[in-house]
């Protein structure tokens, strides 16, 4: 099955078609189009033309197109988990969670369509300002260039295209190499609910060519990227004054408070946020922090519970954890645990690959924190379980770190609560949850090397428009 590009409107065939695989199987689900440059100008030049169009159109039609689109979604929710499941790899009950989050998320942006406004501004409070009145407007800023990860296909991509469009921009839409299908199906629904030709275009195709011209192009007005903090840095430094948001990743936390209980309750939880989609969530727990008087209670349970995981095919219903997205991320994985076991780190469980495609969830105790799976981002099925003796002392470990997206810390002292949500130092403090936490409507990003910007769909419009004075001297 041929699937081409999506340009203007139409579906375009592109020059060179790439097999997709499942990453479980290894079976070909399609062979994909991949844009080169003169696709990929044709693309920028549709959203280009029809930028005028969605500018002006009015809030009530952008917010109907997008309140088609999330229904058009759930009457087709099971066909689209399913394809998450072939294409990702994603257990299909972790993907239809995916799919109910997506269709609220286009739900936010039809309702975001409808308030996007601004405010008036008291100018005679600065001598000389006497006689005027003056208000903001938020306008749309054109062309957004959207990139988008393998781990999230539709909902993360809702991100950046639900708030262009709720704004008034146009969006070229660049998906990941693994997982394209998402963003073309995203283009039938989308054009099923009456966006027009032009407003999003899709184009599978390299990174280094596609990603590339995008930044560089200055008819691209905003880049909105996900993905890793070496690919983001760079696009920030080649964008010149393009709007840039980026999301690119961490290596979470969640503490362990002395006074907490550890019942089931909470292990499930934690269990949740390490290893729910093999880990390969952006906010996915990758160090635990428990106080001593309660490391062993918790290294017991954690174990037994992470023992009960199912792994297998993600078409099957009882599946909790699968293959992860490629061969080579297994290796790395397994190449990461190798290296920290050789400086004395232990499997608590876990801790050897299964077969070529799948890594087992693992815990691993004694982890140096500069072992890189530690420090850097595992972006896998692994997470380190080490204990603490101060609230100072856990703090300033999960600050050590270049990461900044969220983290979480559980605990019956307000005190430690407060200072827990003061000295942090990410995006987002989750207190009495896992840093895995995420609905779609709060602002989410993070601070050192976790990224620029902020997403969550409101938050999402203000990064998407620009902000501009109107003065009226009376």
């Amino acid at each position: 099955m041929k699937k081409h590009l999506f340009i203007n409107g139409q579906w375009t065939e592109a020059p060179v078609y790439v097999d997709l695989q499942s990453p479980y199987s290894g079976e070909l689900i399609a062979q994909v189009g991949q844009a080169n440059e003169r696709l990929a100008e044709e693309a920028i030049r549709a959203a280009k033309e029809a930028a005028p169009l969605m500018r002006s159109m009015p809030a009530h039609e952008r917010a109907a197109i997008l309140e088609r689109t999330a229904r058009i979604m759930e009457e087709r929710k099971e066909e689209l988990a399913r394809l998450l499941a072939l294409e990702a790899a994603k257990p299909i009950k972790t993907g239809r969670a995916e799919i109910a989050r997506t269709i609220t998320t286009y739900k936010f942006a039809a309702e975001e369509a409808k308030r996007i406004h601004g405010e008036t501004v008291p100018l005679d409070a600065a001598p000389g300002g006497e006689g005027r009145l003056a208000f903001t407007l938020r306008k749309p800023l054109g062309v957004v260039g959207a990139i988008t990860p393998f781990n999230f296909p539709f909902n993360l991509v809702a991100h950046k295209v639900g708030p262009a469009i709720a704004a008034g921009n146009t969006v070229v839409l660049k998906p990941a190499s693994q997982t394209p299908l998402s963003s073309l199906m995203l283009a039938e629904i989308m054009t099923e609910a009456g966006l027009p030709a032009g407003a999003l275009n899709v184009i599978p195709g390299k990174g280094s060519v596609i990603g590339e011209l995008l930044v560089r192009d200055p008819r691209i007005a905003a880049i909105t990227f996900t993905g890793s903090p070496e690919v983001g840095i760079a696009m920030k430094n080649k964008a010149g004054l393009k709007r840039v948001t980026l999301e690119l990743g961490s290596n979470s936390a969640v503490i362990i408070d002395r006074n907490v209980e550890v019942t089931q309750q909470l292990i499930d939880r934690c269990v949740t946020g390490a290893f729910s989609y093999s880990g390969q969530v952006c906010i996915s727990i990758q160090r635990m922090y428990v106080h001593e008087s309660l490391y062993e209670a918790f290294a017991a349970m954690l174990k037994t519970a992470v023992d009960k995981l199912v792994i297998g095919d993600p078409l099957e219903e009882t599946t909790d954890v699968s293959a992860l997205i490629s061969v080579k991320e297994v290796d790395r994985i397994a190449s990461w645990v190798s290296a920290a076991s050789a400086e004395g780190a232990a499997a608590l469980t876990g801790g050897s690959q299964l077969n070529e495609r799948v890594y087992p969830p693992t815990v691993l105790i004694n982890v140096s924190s500069s072992s890189s799976i530690s420090c850097q981002e595992a972006f896998g099925p692994v997470a380190t379980l080490t204990s603490f003796v101060s609230m100072d002392e856990a703090i300033a470990a999960v600050n050590d770190s270049r990461f900044g997206l969220q983290a979480g810390i559980f605990t019956n002292d307000i005190h430690a609560a407060m200072q827990a949500a003061e000295e942090l130092e990410v995006g987002g403090v989750m207190i009495n949850d896992i840093p895995t936490f995420r609905v779609d409507n709060m602002p989410y990003g993070g601070v050192k090397c976790s990224g620029f910007g902020r997403e969550g769909v409101k938050y999402a419009v203000e990064e998407m428009t620009e902000l501009k004075l109107i003065s009226l001297k009376l």
